[in-house]
């Protein structure tokens, strides 16, 4: 991609909107990169001189043009491609005035500071809002905008903690290795960045009902731990109806039985075997076609009750087989199953490579910035890959040129520090 290119107008769904990004890591970044990614103009405001905390959560490093490390993490080039970076001091005056110049067009803000943080610098949603009442606020914060923790800092592992899910990931008690894991990724933050995005999506969606900007906008108020245990799904509903809380089980389903992992003779395989057809044809391709019948496992009810009598059994056969083989007869006999893949084979698989789930972007360094693509196929307005993510002010002049600042004001600026 050329640097031209990579600055092209978009025609995504999105296009019609310009987004101030004022969030760091990964929540907020998450939220409107999704935004980006569909056609939004977004301008990530970041600190002079370190810019957004990621930037230095390395390595790995991404490579320069003569393959010599930069200072971009990988973490970093996650979450923010398509975006303009602009640095600004937002707690000097002529900071926030910039920040006030351009959310006086913006359509939606979006900030992830501790609660009242922004008020100190007339940046906080009744300012801004007041200032352009057609704006959608969306603030992210560790527990919401009000109860007895808004004011505490929140951070993925802990509200992975808190919000129960640790207590249902891991291996099973007494067993060894026992006790609370976490997931690999920071899957709170990413699912706080979905609903955020969708949150903003409804917001807009409101305020142009009869037109565009025909309504106000609105704040959006979302926390971590909120998410994390709406997304606690059946687990939640299972303490909910039943009054006792779910345990860890390691990688087993607390309401299908077979459906985990396995060993093989030369690894490990997953079976998800969704229902009492699935397992009959699994026994008959296991060589047992007698457990079906068997009226211990004969319904998934019953499965869930004997768990204990039939997973011995069935980790006795697989055994018997590769992966690679198990995986050949039962996609055959429509068995849902599959290897566990590390990230290497991962990006290797067939499937994976058919819908282009990697990419690669020119980056303003002079080397290539690997990314995974958006899952999202739209098929009139698919998303764009139109920005490597920045490096740090990249896009700093352009952006306060378009808000009318000359060239001899913006070196003002950045002799003053401010941006």
């Amino acid at each position: 991609m050329s640097p031209a290119a990579s600055e092209a107008k978009s025609g995504g769904a999105l296009a019609h909107l310009r987004v101030l990004d004022l969030s760091r890591v990964l929540a907020g970044p998450w939220a409107s990169q999704l935004l980006a990614d569909l056609g939004a103009e977004v301008i990530k405001v970041e600190r002079p001189g370190c810019g957004d905390d990621t930037r230095g959560w390395g390595p790995p490093w991404l490579a320069d043009g003569d393959g010599q490390a930069t200072r971009e993490a990988a973490y970093f080039l996650c979450t923010n491609r398509n975006k303009r970076s602009l640095t600004v001091d937002i707690t000097r005056p002529e900071g926030q005035e910039i920040v006030r110049q351009l959310a006086r067009d913006a359509d939606v803000l979006i900030e992830n500071f501790k609660v009242g943080g922004l008020a100190a610098y007339g940046l906080d949603q009744h300012s801004l809002r007041t200032l352009n009442p057609k704006l959608v606020y969306c603030s992210i914060t560790g527990f919401g905008q009000h109860g007895p923790y808004a004011a505490r800092a929140g951070y993925d592992f802990l509200i992975q903690g808190m919000g129960g899910l640790m207590s249902v990931t891991g291996t099973a008690d007494g067993e060894p290795g026992a006790g609370p894991q976490k997931v690999g990724v920071a899957l709170t933050d990413i699912l706080t960045g979905l609903y955020a995005g969708n949150a903003v999506l409804a917001a807009l969606a409101h305020r142009d009902r009869d037109g565009y900007r025909s309504a106000d906008g609105q704040h959006i108020d979302l926390a971590l731990l909120d998410v994390q245990i709406a997304c606690l799904a059946n687990q939640a509903m299972n303490y909910l109806v039943s009054g006792t809380a779910p345990k860890r089980m390691g990688n087993a389903h607390p309401n299908i039985v077979p459906y985990q992992d396995f060993p093989t003779a030369d690894g490990d395989m997953i079976l998800a075997i969704g229902n009492d057809g699935q397992f009959a044809r699994f026994c008959t391709v296991a060589g047992r076609p007698e457990w079906a019948g068997d009226e211990r496992f004969a319904s998934n009810a019953a499965r869930v009750r004997h768990r204990r009598e039939l997973i011995p059994l069935l980790r006795q056969t697989t055994v018997l087989r590769t992966t690679r083989e198990w995986i050949a007869a039962l996609e055959k006999a429509a068995v849902p199953c599959g290897p566990i893949n590390d990230l290497a084979a991962v990006f290797a698989d067939p499937q994976v490579q058919a819908r282009g789930m990697r990419l690669d972007m020119a980056h303003a360094n002079g080397g290539s910035a690997p990314q995974v693509a958006n899952p999202i196929h739209l098929s009139a307005t698919p998303v764009e890959y139109r920005k490597a993510p920045p490096t740090l002010g990249e896009d700093t002049a352009a952006v306060l040129r378009e808000l009318g600042h000359s060239d001899t004001r913006i070196a003002a600026l950045r002799q003053a520090g401010i941006v």
